[in-house]
């Protein structure tokens, strides 16, 4: 796809606490690459990614495919730049929430997170996809699996453990995230939540595209 060449633009945030690894897991999605001295954020940064998104029917069958820009904002983690990320919650439509399997204290935070989102985000229950990352330290972890798979089933939130290190459930994690997204924006007869921005490359925002179709169900906020 060329510049421009897109039917969606679609802002992700990644959240956490300080190095639990937001960089490096956006960069392993973005370049496919590790870089283990990445220093830590300061204030916010974002990658960019162009993938095609098919929804798939009840019948299982693929529908046509939608071209989508991603931005992929990485946040600072410390408490000092709070103010600033939470400014960064509501022009974002997903929510890519991390904690470190060898830091309990991050896995603890990951509430704290969860309530900011539903301060601050488009509604109280925005689309939020839980990580547990750098899964490749198994011999470090503090964090088990059931434990943080029984906090995401609390939330109704989907649970993944990433490395990137070597990339493990990275790209299904952001490809779950990028289907809670499209599939909120199909059923939602509300469009009022959908920030400004999210354009079509024919020059009509997603909402005018979403209000000529077929409105299905309510909005899931």
């Amino acid at each position: 796809m060329s510049d421009g060449d897109y039917d969606y633009l679609i802002k992700f945030l990644a959240l956490g606490d300080s190095g639990v690894g937001k960089t490096s897991v956006l960069y392993q999605y973005t370049d496919g690459k590790f870089n283990s001295k990445f220093i830590t954020t300061v204030g916010i940064d974002f990658r960019e990614k162009r993938v095609v998104y098919r929804a798939n029917g009840p019948d299982g069958a693929t529908g046509r495919g939608q071209r989508i820009h991603l931005q992929l904002w990485d946040t600072a983690g410390q408490e000092r730049f709070r103010s600033l990320t939470t400014a960064f919650f509501r022009d974002a439509m997903g929510f890519l929430l991390l904690f470190d399997l060898t830091n309990e204290q991050s896995f603890l935070n990951v509430r704290n997170w969860i309530s900011q989102l539903q301060m601050h985000a488009y509604c109280e229950n925005p689309d939020i996809v839980l990580c547990g990352n750098k899964s490749d330290l198994e011999d470090q972890r503090v964090v088990k699996e059931e434990e943080a798979r029984g906090l995401a089933e609390k939330y109704g939130i989907p649970y993944f453990e990433t490395s990137a290190a070597n990339g493990t459930n990275i790209n299904q994690a952001i490809e779950m995230l990028l289907d809670l997204i499209m599939k909120r924006m199909e059923r939602c007869v509300d469009k009022s939540w959908i920030p400004e921005g999210v354009v079509r490359s024919n020059g009509h925002t997603s909402t005018d595209h979403l209000n000529e179709e077929k409105e299905k169900g309510i909005c899931g906020c």
